[in-house]
């Protein structure tokens, strides 16, 4: 399955212009028509916003998301708002929704937690045969959220809208969940300014063994995933260094 980043410099609070920006992006970039999976950032139209009402999906946003998937034959996980909750949407090849997650952990350093509601189900979805497990932004923290599933979970997909000054953190935590899971994990964050906050993109995909396999660097575009995920490499990993089944719970 070839796996595509997509990262661009978000216009705050206006889902119209960042529709045309996201379009744009998949018809201009080089891998169209070969993606199979297409990945955006956190809060995908609005940006990173404490205002509900400018961040919450409306039909037509949805159905941007689940036509540009029948367009290009591609799955898309996306992010948005619905019902107060701050959620990762996954829709299939023909524009379905196959799965919905809402972000556990708020950010509440940055006052999310005062305008949100904190999901409590952690969620993993069948994709073409993959199992996946999504996570949003601060959920990237908290490692027993992917210990739980990691039996379970071929892949991990984390959107976020994570600040360039903590981008080395971004990195190398999603290369710290591939590896101690034994599992993909996939990044997408955003690039550009909201207020003073700068993001800088590094949206990245690691193999089961931590190796990088898409790096979107700083600039605008869709990275694909170079191998393609192959689920047995996790298979094969797991059996080779079967750490996951030594872990053992002390304390909590």
């Amino acid at each position: 399955m070839k796996v595509g980043l997509l990262q661009y410099d978000i216009a705050w609070e206006q889902k119209e212009t960042n529709k045309k920006k996201i379009a744009q992006l998949v018809e201009t970039s080089e891998h169209k028509g070969t993606i199979d999976w297409l990945i955006l950032s956190e809060m995908t139209l609005s940006g990173f916003t404490m205002n509900t009402a400018a961040a919450e999906l409306n039909d037509a946003d949805r159905a941007f998301f689940s036509e540009l998937a029948a367009k290009y034959s591609m799955n898309i996980s996306y992010g948005g708002v619905e019902g107060g909750f701050n959620k990762l949407i996954t829709v299939n090849r023909t524009g379905e929704r196959i799965s919905e997650y809402s972000k556990i952990h708020l950010y509440a350093y940055g006052d999310e937690d005062k305008f949100y509601t904190p999901g409590t189900q952690q969620v993993v979805f069948d994709l073409e045969g993959f199992k996946i497990m999504p996570a949003i932004c601060f959920d990237l923290r908290f490692p027993y959220l992917f210990w739980n599933k990691a039996a379970e979970a071929d892949a991990y997909v984390v959107i976020a809208a994570w600040p360039m000054r903590r981008a080395e953190h971004w990195m190398t935590l999603l290369r710290a969940r591939a590896v101690e899971n034994q599992a993909y994990c996939f990044g997408v964050d955003r690039l550009g300014f909201e207020g003073k906050i700068e993001y800088s993109g590094n949206s990245m995909g690691f193999d089961p063994l931590g190796k990088i396999i898409a790096d979107a660097g700083t600039r605008e575009g869709i990275a694909v995933s170079e191998p393609a995920m192959d689920k047995s490499l996790v298979a094969k990993t797991r059996e080779r260094f079967p750490f996951i089944n030594e872990r053992k719970r002390i304390g909590f």
